[in-house]
């Protein structure tokens, strides 16, 4: 079964935005959220600052991306921007990448998934079941069944034959 990629769309921020070019630009996001599950990559490396109506704009650009169970991710910030998102309390929203080629990149990565080890519960479940297996190997049914009512803490094996 072939493995399918999907697209990533790049776009870059442009260096200055009126108001006018805010609304063109998130109209031409919106144009690009019409397949299921987006992925865009924001380019920031034209734009010189980023104020409250830039971070507004890459807001509603994540948003209009999670309606359609999408991703938007930032690259090549300009200095300071990272402060600034800091700053605003949204720079845990977005993944944010050195460059563009690290951030589309990013998206044909497998997920991290972490290690699962087994809890210290399973430990010493397998412990008292180790030790409940020798009490059965070398006892009499009532110290067998005294042992499964107690438990390994409260009856020894040794004593057990």
């Amino acid at each position: 079964m072939p493995i399918r990629t999907r697209t990533v769309a790049v776009k870059h921020l442009p260096e200055i935005l009126s108001r006018k070019q805010r609304l063109a630009f998130l109209r031409e996001i919106q144009s690009c959220m019409n397949v299921d599950s987006p992925r865009m990559v924001l380019d920031c490396s034209n734009a010189r600052q980023l104020d409250r109506s830039v971070i507004y704009l890459l807001l509603c650009c994540l948003e209009e991306a999670m309606k359609c169970k999408g991703d938007v991710k930032l690259a090549a910030l300009p200095p300071g921007a990272g402060a600034a998102l800091e700053l605003a309390g949204v720079n845990r929203l977005f993944d944010i990448y050195a460059t563009t080629a690290d951030a589309v990149n990013s998206f044909h990565r497998l997920p991290h998934v972490p290690l699962l080890l087994p809890s210290p519960l399973a430990f010493i479940c397998s412990e008292s079941l180790a030790w409940f297996c020798t009490a059965l190997d070398n006892a009499s049914a009532d110290v067998v069944a005294q042992a499964f009512l107690l438990g390994p803490s409260q009856l020894d094996p040794a004593n057990a034959a």
